[in-house]
Formats: C-alpha cells, structure tokens, sequence
C-alpha cells in the first residue's frame, strides 16, 4: 500500500492506495508546532501495512519565506564577488521605483573570491594549488554552516570547481558543500549561482528534518519515505538531502500530478487547475496530459532555476482574513488564521473574518457537516466575525460575505490568468479542475471570469494533493547546456550529446521510462521553450520547435509566419541550447471510484446566497454519486473532504471515474 501525506496550513490529508488501485481518504487538522504530530495521527488511524509513504513538505519553501537556512559562504570566481547583489539590473516592480529585491541567502562578507578563470573554450586562467589552498583557508575561518561553489563557466569546465569543492569536503567534514556543476550545468551565471546557493543554504535544515521524519516512520512501520520534489516525481530522503532546492514547490506539486491523472480518466488532457487550501491557492497548467514545467522562476523572491512544476500562489484560502484597508477597501489576505486558531466559525478562539466565514454565512457550508475530526462549524460565531468589518456593504452579513468571496475570487482569478493568458495560452480550450478543501465552491465564477465552458470537479477533491503524492513517479532529472546552431548539427551529434545524460539517468533509476527534451530559440531570444525529443534529426527537431512556438505565440519567428529554411518565417535561425532527460518509474494507477456510488437524487435542499440573491439549491452526496447522474444548478454538493457549489447556468453529469463534469449551458 501507497500513502501519500499532505501537510497544509490548515489540515493534514492523508491518502491510501491498495494493491488494486482502492482508495482510502484521511483528513485531520494540523499540528503547526510540529507537523509530525498530525500526520503520525492520520498514519494511526490507516488500516493496513504501508509500504511506501510520500511525503510532499514546505520544509524548504518556509525556510525561504522565513529566512532560518543555514549561514551560507559563496565562493565564485574573483571579480564577480557582486553578482547576487548585482542580479540582472532589472527592478522588483517596473512602476515602483522604491522597491528591493530580496536580499541574496549569503551575506557580502561571506563571499570568496578566488583567482581562478575558465571561458566558453577552455581554461583562461589556472586555479593554482597555492590559491586553491589560500581559498580553503579563508572559508574555515568563516566558519560556515554550508558552502556554495559557482565558478565561471564550470557548467561546461567543472574541472577548477570540481578541484576547490573536493578540499572544501576534506577541510570542512560534515559541512555540506555545493558546486554548481553538480547542481545546475547550465549557463546563465546568475541564475546557475543563485540556484546552488539555494541549495547550500536549505541542505542542512532538509537533510535534518528528513533524517528524523525518516526515524519516526520506521518506528511506526510504515515502510519506505519517499519525497515528492517540484518536477512532480520523487526522491528519497538521502536523495532529497542532496537535492535540498528541488523541494522548494514539493508541497503543491502532488496537486498537480493529482490534477493529470484525473484529466486522463475523463479524457481531457489541457487542464487549467486550481487548489484552494486553507491559506492559499496554487494556479498551474495540465497541457497535452503532462504538468507544464517552469525552469527558472523565484520562490520567496529568490530566483531558482531547477525543473519545477509551474504553480503561480496567491493568498486566497479558506483561512485568509478580510480587512478594510485606509482607503476603505475591502481586502482579502495575505494574513491567515491558519490552523490554530483558525476561522472564527472553527470555534478555537479566532474572531477575524476569512473566507469560510464567509461561506458559511452565505450557506455554502452546512454547519452540521464536520470539516474533520474535531473541527465543527459555528455559524453564529461566523457572523459575529464578518460584523466587526462594520458598514462594509451596509453592513449587511450576506453582504460582506459576498463581497468577501468576490475579492477572494478575483485574486485567484489573476492567479489563472498570469498561468495561462500571460503565457499565450488560452483558457477557454481548457477545462478548469479546482480542488483542495475549498476550490470547488468556486469553480463556476473562475470558469466564468476567463470565459471557460468546462469544469472537472474530482473525486475527493479535499485530499487530491495526497492522492497526487500517493501515485506520483519516481523521476530523475539531467540537464546539461548544449549551445549549438540546428542547422550545424547532424543527427549523430545529437544523439551523441544525450547520451551520458541518458547514461547517468539510467544508472539512478535503472528499467525506468526515458523522455528527452532540448530548450530551443531562435537566435537573439532571450529564454527557450523547452520541446520534446523523439527524433535527434535536427530538421525534425526545429518542426516541433516552431510548431509549439506557433501554437503558443502566434508566429514562428517572422511577419509571414512560414517556415524558411534557417527557421522562422523571416529565415531566423534556431539554437539548441539545452538538453534534458527525465527518466520515469511510474508510480500505481488509483481506482477513483468506490463500489458504493449509487446515489441519483439530491437529499434534501436549502436557500443559500449567490451573488446577491437567495435562491433554493439542491443538495447532494458529493462522493456517492452514481455514474451517469446528471444535475443542475444551484447545487450544493457535500463531501467528506470538500464542497462544491454548482451555480446557475451549469449543468453536468458523473463520469465513471466518479468525478462530476459540468458544462455551461
């Protein structure tokens, strides 16, 4: 048996698969002083020996937000001791000219320089032993928690980092050492140096955290620790240790992967997704069956270039609080109440309104459905709580609450459209699959603002991130730089190029499934699109190349848009410029829906608030709905780990998997 734990803000989900795909859903509230606590009360109440746990951690995405990883030291090449400081000359905020970036992970007094110089062919200048000793002496001085090694042009020359970072291990025994070669091999030296002090600045605080989450999940015999990274596979813990960076998105990856495997099941492959949790809501893309990947981006600011599921987050959770600003604004987050105490109507002390506050006055929520264990809805507190925002809105409780879910609806609305139209994709050729323990309360009003037909509400969509972890793969990831003209290469040179990836990939994760990439662009671009490699003729190459560029921007390179024979339409010549293996053991196939599905009728109705009108909606078992069953709105849908609202003008039918969808009519 499989299990996959996913620790939020708010509660801890747990999912179990069987041998025979069945699944089994957990869901306790979490223990924020020490997440353990909560997911060894989930693990207690599993029937059965479980083999395999993945764990999906924000570890390492706190420790950036909050700044506690270890005092790092950066040694670079002399001369370039400014770079993280220096970035790319751009502005935090174009329009804002009194804003900063975040400051770098490493302080300017802990960077080396060292004397030492390679370029795109070859060594410029040697790295001397005196120098190389000098180097290793002032580093132990420093006294460092971890190293950073970035040297110039060592993603194609590795031999003077490879030398520095092995006297560094022998000098500092115990202090983790991280080299870029080993990292990222890849140009761009800003990003490249940025990303491995990432990495040398999370290694000790991750390592740790995984050594005793690994302890305590042998003590409870629950077999082997896996964990989920940003790419949407998994590693284990010693893996993870030596890969601290690649969990900087680990947490809202598994939603993702959960996402796919139910767009595969109804046979929509181009998904638009959306979890809304307690504290946030993470936007991402499905495209053609796959999670679309981001290679270079920022967590809290800090730009990491490693292969990473792209997941744009914004505060808009169940748990994010309302405010009125200075100007008289109603705002929503970034401030959430979190588990403890939690929404004021969770009854554990909080009396600031948040959105489920505001669900539950508007009746979206039934106060007699148990969120979790413990967790019991108070709908008078709720209203006490939405009161103290005064006359927003009159003043009026179904006022407020809805002008609470408006504001909250529109951030995660921006949140969609900065995945999907700012990248030149369009929405309304999606289906959109909200999720977590809130998202499908607001599936049709997001569906609706990017001017989408469809929606896929899942089954156990409270618990998808932990059914995502539970059946996530192993994966691999190689990378290298690869700075070649298309029309220079042969099919051999390609080929050739692959293989020691393809042989290191291999050698990690023998018998697993290989897919190759290469990032192209046509020469004077700035960043790549990353396409997938079937064939190493380097014709067939540039076709898949423009048509995906064509797909996604419009053009291929030229006002004529046709395709000459250096590349784009006003004969551009396209570049390779790196490439990519992923080497895949999938992981076990769930069996969505349960023997027990046999409901074809709503239960029972109520008046609820939708957009400013009180109309009666119908009510319905979200997870014992039969096959085939079709429904309209205004529909409630209760579910053990989430709910869902169907509003007017959508109407939808149970697929076989068990998931609902729902069609604008």
């Amino acid at each position: 048996m499989r299990v996959g734990v996913d620790i939020g803000g708010t509660f801890t989900d747990l999912v179990a698969i069987a041998p025979d795909g069945e699944i089994a859903v957990r869901k306790v509230a979490t223990t924020p002083s020490d997440p353990s606590v909560g997911l060894g009360r989930a693990l207690d109440a599993m029937k059965g020996a479980v083999d395999v746990l993945i764990h999906g951690t924000t570890i390492a995405t706190n420790a950036l937000l909050e700044r506690r990883g270890a005092r790092v030291v950066l040694v670079t090449t002399r001369g370039f001791e400014d770079l993280l400081w220096l970035r790319r000359q751009d502005r935090a905020a174009l329009y804002d000219l009194a804003r900063d970036h975040p400051p770098p992970l490493v302080a300017r007094a802990d960077v080396v320089g060292v004397a030492e110089r390679a370029g795109p062919t070859g060594v410029i200048e040697p790295l001397t032993g005196e120098e190389l000793a000098r180097a290793v002496g002032v580093v132990r001085r420093l006294a460092p928690e971890a190293v950073a090694v970035a040297f110039l042009f060592a993603f194609r020359h590795p031999e003077h980092e490879q030398g520095i970072a092995a006297a560094l291990r022998e000098a500092l025994p115990g202090i983790p050492v991280a080299a870029s070669h080993e990292v990222l091999p890849m140009f761009r030296e800003f990003e490249r140096t940025s990303t491995t002090t990432v990495e040398a600045y999370l290694r000790p605080c991750v390592s740790t955290y995984l050594s005793r989450l690994e302890a305590d999940i042998r003590r409870r015999g629950a077999g082997t620790l896996r964990v989920m990274t940003s790419s949407g596979g998994t590693l284990s813990p010693q893996g993870a240790g030596l890969r601290a960076a690649s969990l900087a998105l680990s947490g809202p990856a598994g939603g993702v992967v959960g996402a796919r495997l139910i767009g595969e099941a109804v046979g929509r492959p181009d998904l638009l997704t959306l979890d809304m949790g307690g504290t946030s809501a993470d936007a991402s893309l499905v495209r053609g069956g796959l999670p679309l990947g981001e290679g270079a981006g920022a967590v809290a600011g800090v730009p990491l270039a490693l292969p990473a599921i792209l997941i744009e987050t914004v505060s808009a959770g169940g748990g994010s609080i309302a405010r009125v600003d200075e100007g008289g604004a109603l705002k929503v987050g970034p401030e959430s109440a979190g588990a403890i105490p939690g929404p004021a109507c969770y009854g554990r002390g909080g009396d600031r309104p948040t959105v489920t506050d505001a669900c539950l006055a508007l009746r979206w929520l039934d106060a007699q459905h148990p969120l979790a264990d413990e967790v019991r809805l108070d709908r008078e507190a709720a209203e006490r709580a939405l009161r103290t925002l005064g006359t927003v809105a009159g003043g009026e409780i179904s006022a407020i609450a809805s002008g609470i879910v408006a504001v909250a609806g529109a951030v995660m609305a921006r949140a969609l459209k900065r995945v999907s139209v700012a990248r030149g994709l369009d929405p309304r050729r999606m289906a959109l699959l909200p999720f977590g323990g809130a998202g499908p309360l607001f599936g049709c009003v997001l569906a609706e603002a990017l001017g989408m037909r469809a929606i896929v509400i899942p089954p156990h969509p409270g618990a998808l991130s932990a059914m995502g972890l539970a059946a996530a793969a192993e994966r691999v990831d190689r990378i290298a730089s690869f700075h070649r003209l298309l029309d220079d290469l042969r099919t051999a040179d390609i080929t050739g190029a692959f293989a020691p990836l393809l042989e290191e990939g291999t050698r990690q994760l023998p018998g697993g499934a290989v897919l190759r990439y290469a990032d192209c662009r046509f020469v004077g671009q700035g960043y790549e699109m990353t396409v997938p490699v079937t064939d190493d003729n380097p014709r067939r190459i540039r076709d898949v190349f423009l048509a995906e560029h064509r797909a996604r921007f419009g053009h291929t390179g030229g006002a004529g848009g046709g395709v000459g024979g250096g590349g784009g339409g006003d004969g551009q010549t396209v570049e390779l410029v790196n490439l990519r293996v992923v080497v895949l053991h999938e992981g076990p196939a769930p069996r969505f829906a349960g023997d027990r599905r046999d409901v074809r009728h709503p239960g029972a109705s109520r008046p609820i608030t939708l957009r400013g009108q009180r109309v009666t909606a119908s009510v319905w078992a979200l997870d014992e709905l039969a096959p085939g069953v079709t429904l309209s709105g205004p529909a409630i849908l209760v579910g053990r780990d989430a709910t869902a609202l169907v509003e007017p003008e959508w109407r939808g039918s149970v697929h076989e998997s068990g998931a609902l969808v729902l069609e604008r009519t």
